[in-house]
């Protein structure tokens, strides 16, 4: 498919996600937080909404998670310049933490394919990493830079990671948070198409379509015995995950990532 994706029958918006859905039972979820698209807990909470609306709605079948700008998903806004809203909490009164929200994510039932352009980094890999599938543009730059930062993966990229490029790939991502090309993301799994920049969408909501016409009842028993527990493997990733960046945290060396990132030059670490 290269040409424009069916005529959309319907838009919603939650937060600074818009959701739309095709005549094809494709739904089309996009972040408008352009250009990087730095995520926080009411993003997350945002795509949740949006996809527990899909899962809720029989002509939705599959979803293209996509976004506007430059950029997938920068990752976090270290900067403090992204949108913040009121604090929230869980059903059970508890505060919500961001990784609350991404279990919840990682709950949804609908296929989901991604369009990444740009950047997905760091938490934003970690996005990249919930969908089924990823359709990538040469453009695009995969990295695991929570070393680099002085600082431990999240997101679940302790479970996803690995079960994507597999264990040795994802070491050497996590270990050195080299970026990855859209080639060479492809080349080992990262992403699943590599397609010009300029037909990233259509190609996307091509898989997306391709999944929409089989038995929604056989994918959706599908997908829930590939995925198995894994949503409950990430609660218990994240669990641990946020311990060990609580930790870090207080650390010169978390400091010191974070400065060379906000100055553009290397860090210098001192184990400390």
């Amino acid at each position: 498919m290269t040409g424009d994706p069916p005529q959309l029958d319907h838009e919603a918006s939650f937060g600074d996600v818009v959701l739309s859905v095709a005549a094809d039972h494709v739904a089309t979820a996009e972040i408008r937080r352009g250009p990087n698209n730095f995520f926080d807990l009411a993003l997350i909470d945002d795509l949740v909404e949006a996809f527990r609306w899909c899962d809720g709605d029989d002509r939705v079948r599959s979803i293209v998670l996509c976004s506007e700008g430059r950029h997938f998903c920068a990752g976090a806004d270290f900067s403090g310049t992204a949108p913040s809203r009121e604090a929230r909490r869980n059903a059970d009164g508890t505060e919500r933490h961001l990784y609350d929200a991404a279990v919840d994510l990682f709950s949804t039932e609908t296929p989901v394919v991604a369009a990444v352009q740009g950047a997905a980094v760091g938490g934003g890999l970690g996005v990249a990493c919930l969908p089924d599938f990823r359709v990538a543009s040469p453009d695009a730059r995969f990295a695991a830079n929570f070393a680099r930062l002085g600082f431990h993966q999240g997101f679940g990229l302790s479970v996803t990671l690995p079960r994507i490029v597999g264990e040795q790939r994802a070491l050497e991502m996590l270990y050195t948070g080299r970026r990855l090309k859209g080639e060479e993301a492809a080349a080992i799994g990262l992403a699943d198409r590599l397609v010009p920049a300029e037909r990233l969408r259509a190609e996307a909501h091509a898989l997306a379509a391709e999944i929409a016409v089989s038995a929604p009842l056989a994918v959706a028993s599908i997908r829930r015995t590939m995925r198995g527990d894994l949503a409950e493997r990430v609660r218990a990733a994240t669990e641990h995950e946020k311990i060990e960046q609580d930790r870090l945290r207080a650390t010169e060396d978390w400091s010191e990532g974070v400065r060379a990132m906000a100055e553009r030059r290397s860090p210098l670490f001192r184990g400390c």
